[in-house]
């Protein structure tokens, strides 16, 4: 059997199986196993949990807080890279302390900085305060998911080290932070799990996203291994986009379906398409990313004939196939979005929730770039390798375009939720978005220009490079540095926001619209209406009294002493279908008088 179906086959089952086990709650090992984990998460660390503060929410603070900061340091390292392409001795000065900057090693750190340091740091974060949320219970251990946000923190730092100098004393130093990143990970994983088995309620699908996203980074560790696709340049870049497609697709779109119902106050559209999303992640191979396993390549070994990714037929229809599938899941999470977002009283700049322009951003622009996606890999798969040239480009879109934009949205919606403060100037933040979208549109898009010049030299043959592709590569350079920009206001503002925002009113924050606790009843409804509405088989629904007689008068009586003093007088009235009664004025009492003749 093939490469692709056979790891493919592997991680489905095992993924099921995971989740068949989630739901029965381990049979009678559950108690065991529910101390045993915990005495890991806590005891165990000793002295290391008196470090760091275990109050509610400390744990996602810590997280969404430094995944901001790497944010910045991820923008840097792109920049950087992005101008060395046209300026290779623009950094030769730090050469006399023995660092020899090169684009490809910084594009490769900023890759690291970016899927790892921010987009997982955000995710997970955003993570450790939906579930709890959905599942109606605290966090397992605050304590353990905050000392752990320093220990994936220090992970990314080696991979960056590693991805300048893998070597250093004879000791290959990426799969040495690939190592700690994986003890931090499993860390998380039991966290969540445990959280989920001490659930009081059932957990709404956009819960199951981010907990299926967290599983499948060590099963798919482990089916590479077991499978032999480590060993294979097939291997690697299948291993490479479905680790895309259920750990970061997965997640991201968990945590911004969330976000989208928190920002706008709606419920979400269709629990269908969730679902949708949910096991599109797992059964297609995700476009998105690269044309090689370069990642994978840097933990488990070299990719064979010489990094040449060579496809069988019954590979590349394989792959074509579930890659082309992939559209189901991107459509259904795109719409699911755009209508939860544009119900009634919804703004895309709402000051309460500046995350929405990025959530709207992500969303709109998955659909052309994952057909994009699909080109180059299509064209990968097929061994034509024509459009080889802009995958860098396309790449970087993917991330600055879709999941940065929407793990932050998703962080910033919840951010009055998880702080207790709004952001320290709602001004600064639609600063920081408009600098991150603008620098990422232009930037990236005119360096994709760039790269079809020069794809059109080469094919045309023509030896000397075009001046006017270098040109356009300098300018492309210099509005992404707008992203450098955007992402220090963003990070700037979140963190000061934590000590000098605005305090958050009751009435200012909008509590999750993923199931409706309450329903209204004020006239005769369907029962598929008031499911598409968001109600469960769990929601309340309270009929109220409406009156459809026709009007009269005001009339103006005095009560009894049974009811109110005798010596005021009182005006019946209608009000939101009731009558009450209000204190009578000068004005009632001289038209009550008219009225009688008098």
């Amino acid at each position: 059997m093939d490469t692709v179906l056979t790891t493919m086959f592997y991680f489905w089952i095992s993924l099921f199986f995971v989740f068949f086990l989630i739901q029965r709650g381990l049979w009678i090992f559950s108690d065991v196993v529910k101390g045993t984990v915990f005495f890991m998460l806590e005891k165990a660390l000793g002295p290391g949990s008196d470090l760091v503060e275990g109050r509610p929410g400390s744990g996602a603070r810590s997280w969404i807080f430094q995944g901001t900061l790497w944010l910045i340091l991820a923008s840097t390292f792109t920049f950087i890279s992005m101008w060395l392409t046209h300026d290779p001795n623009a950094l030769h000065s730090l050469a006399s302390w023995g660092f020899v900057a090169n684009a490809d090693e910084l594009a490769s750190a900023g890759v690291y900085a970016t899927l790892y340091g921010s987009v997982s740091m955000l995710v997970i974060g955003s993570g450790f305060h939906i579930i709890p949320k959905l599942a109606g219970t605290e966090l397992a251990s605050e304590t353990n998911a905050n000392l752990v946000s320093f220990v994936w923190t220090i992970s990314v730092l080696v991979l960056v080290i590693g991805s300048q100098n893998n070597i250093i004393f004879g000791i290959e130093i990426i799969p040495i932070g690939t190592a700690i990143n994986a003890i931090a990970l499993f860390a998380v994983i039991l966290n969540q799990l445990l959280t989920v088995a001490n659930r009081t309620k059932s957990m709404a699908l956009p819960g199951w996203l981010i907990l299926i996203a967290l599983l499948s980074n060590p099963l798919l560790s482990v089916i590479s291994i077991i499978s032999g696709a480590v060993d294979d340049s097939v291997g690697q870049w299948l291993s490479y986009h479905l680790f895309g497609g259920a750990f970061f697709f997965a997640g991201v779109t968990g945590v911004a379906l969330y976000a989208s119902s928190i920002a706008s106050g709606n419920p979400l559209w269709s629990k269908s398409l969730v679902g949708v999303t949910l096991f599109g992640s797992i059964l297609t191979i995700n476009p998105f990313g690269d044309n090689h396993g370069q990642m994978v390549m840097d933990v488990f070994g070299p990719l064979a004939d010489n990094n040449v990714v060579a496809f069988s037929n019954q590979d590349m229809l394989a792959a074509s196939f579930l890659m082309a599938l992939a559209f189901i899941p991107i459509f259904a999470f795109a719409s699911n979005m755009l209508v939860t977002m544009r119900g009634s009283d919804v703004f895309v700049d709402s000051p309460n929730y500046p995350g929405n322009a990025e959530l709207n951003l992500g969303a709109w622009l998955i659909v052309p770039i994952a057909i994009g996606s699909l080109f180059v890999q299509t064209d990968t798969v097929s061994g034509t390798s024509e459009l080889v040239g802009i995958a860098d480009s396309l790449s970087l879109m993917s991330l600055w375009l879709i999941i940065v934009p929407l793990s932050l949205g998703a962080a910033l919606s919840l951010y009055p939720e998880l702080t207790g403060r709004h952001l320290f100037s709602n001004s600064r933040a639609r600063w920081g978005y408009l600098m991150m979208t603008g620098g990422a549109i232009f930037g990236l898009s005119i360096t994709m220009i760039a790269d079809f010049m020069d794809m059109a030299l080469v094919e045309m043959m023509v030896e000397d490079p075009s001046d006017l592709s270098e040109e356009l590569r300098k300018v492309g350079s210099v509005m992404f540095y707008g992203v450098v920009i955007g992402s220090i206001f963003h990070s700037l503002n979140m963190v000061t926001g934590m000590f000098r925002g605005e305090i958050v009113s009751q009435k200012s924050v909008k509590s999750s619209s993923i199931s409706v606790e309450s329903y209204f009843l004020v006239s005769p409804m369907s029962v598929r209406r008031i499911l598409a509405s968001g109600a469960s088989l769990d929601t309340e629904v309270y009929p109220t009294e409406e009156d459809n007689g026709k009007g009269s008068a005001t009339s103006l009586e005095q009560l009894s002493e049974s009811s109110i003093p005798p010596t005021k007088l009182y005006v019946r009235y209608k009000k939101e279908g009731k009558w009450t009664w209000r204190p009578a004025d000068d004005t009632d009492i001289d038209k009550y008088m008219s009225e009688q003749g008098n």
